[in-house]
């Protein structure tokens, strides 16, 4: 059985976290029109977020290793 690849998209936008339990990712709507937004939602813009249960289960077979 060959190895698995990564996908090469989403190993550029996600990341493992350190256990392995999820992945962290970007925020949306974060890069054009900033002055069409308030402060506190660039600012919310800015954190970090993760996959919900569904979708990391499905991000965790892009990215094998």
């Amino acid at each position: 059985m060959p190895k698995m690849k990564t996908h090469s998209g989403a190993s550029k936008r996600f990341r493992k976290i350190a256990g392995g339990t999820n992945i962290k990712r970007s925020k949306a709507y974060r890069s054009h029109h900033a002055w069409a937004k308030t402060t506190k939602q660039k600012r919310g813009l800015r954190k970090v977020a993760y996959f919900f249960s569904g979708d990391f289960k499905k991000i965790r077979r892009l990215l094998p290793k």
